[in-house]
């Protein structure tokens, strides 16, 4: 079991997280393989859960291969959101998987049908990927038909034993995946394992729980009841879109000092959405406060610009031989 105080340098790009879940870590994005925790991967239908990078696709489809074996499409995409970092691939995976369709929840529909932007980020926020983030691919995916509304009933599309929950805040319809089984948590955006608003902890992935990234979140109230409600599934695995996997009592209590300490520990001292949320409906946003005028923002953007070139920089400097599975999950007594 790796430590929660584990560094980038010590741990793969992808991993094994507990059986049936594998995730892999886009430059700082994760995505997850999943498939029916009783099976061997070789062979195994399977379901990916959030779509990465721009130019990510044909590393997607590369570890699928070797986790499923060759020609082994998923039966599904299924999205927490669609931010771009966790959504860029899928126009070449659908090109490449004519027969797979992607899921996600009703109010994230329009941002991955072109009917609707994002609010803005806020790049006023604090941190180094935060002042970057005026850098971030802001337009809609439309992925027309090939994207549909998960089921009401809070089923994941082939997957049993998992279900949905509806956790906004970080996006209008964003959505955490929980398996009861064994108290599984893809939490996606709603909280991260790393401070995801500094380029040093992004970097390094030291673990601990935060809040959902800051300059991405535009309603701060619904982003701290679904982190309420994430605490109290009690997980004993949160495998996020942000940093390392996390597992027993110190995520539990970590997780729980969050939920309890939301404002103190999540909400930014001040920002774009912190007093006047984004609002939005089923035909995508409806309105944003207007954008907040500081005096060190230039410096700020400035700064996050020179972080993300740096950060680049070393990953390409870092570069690694062909990834292999290592698994993460706790051994049984």
């Amino acid at each position: 079991m790796l430590s929660n105080h584990a560094t980038r340098a010590s741990t793969p790009a992808l991993q094994a997280v507990v059986p049936g879940v594998t995730g892999w870590r886009n430059v700082f994005v994760n995505l997850y393989y999943v498939w029916l925790q009783e099976q061997e991967a070789t062979g195994a239908p399977w379901v990916l859960v959030d779509a990465g990078l721009p130019a990510s696709a044909d590393k997607i489809r590369q570890h699928a291969a070797e986790l499923f074996g060759p020609d082994s499409p998923p039966q599904a995409i299924v999205l927490t959101h669609g931010h771009f970092d966790h959504v860029s691939a899928l126009p070449s995976l659908l090109e490449a998987w004519p027969e797979v369709t992607v899921y996600a929840h009703p109010l994230e529909l329009p941002y991955l049908t072109g009917r609707s932007s994002y609010p803005s980020p806020d790049p006023t926020v604090g941190g180094g990927m935060s002042a970057m983030s005026f850098l971030y691919p802001k337009k809609p995916l439309n992925l027309g038909n090939r994207v549909q509304a998960l089921p009401e009933d809070g089923t994941v599309p082939h997957l049993p034993g998992w279900r949905w929950v509806h956790t906004p805040g970080h996006t209008p319809g964003h959505v955490s995946f929980f398996r009861e089984a064994d108290r599984t948590l893809l939490a996606g955006d709603a909280f991260v394992t790393v401070e995801g608003e500094s380029v040093l902890a992004t970097w390094s992935q030291k673990q601990e729980v935060h809040g959902p990234p800051a300059y991405f979140t535009p309603d701060w109230e619904q982003a701290r009841t679904s982190v309420e409600a994430l605490a109290r599934l009690n997980p004993e695995v949160a495998a996020t879109g942000h940093g390392i996997p996390m597992f027993g009592e110190e995520l539990r209590q970590q997780l729980q000092d969050l939920a309890e300490h939301f404002r103190e520990k999540a909400v930014p001292a001040h920002g774009r959405y912190v007093d006047h949320p984004a609002t939005a409906d089923e035909t995508g946003v409806r309105s944003v406060p207007p954008p907040v005028v500081s005096p060190w923002v230039t410096t700020a953007l400035i700064a996050g610009a020179v972080g993300a070139a740096a950060l680049l920089v070393r990953n390409k400097q870092n570069g690694r031989p062909k990834p292999r599975v290592r698994t993460t999950y706790p051994p049984k007594a």
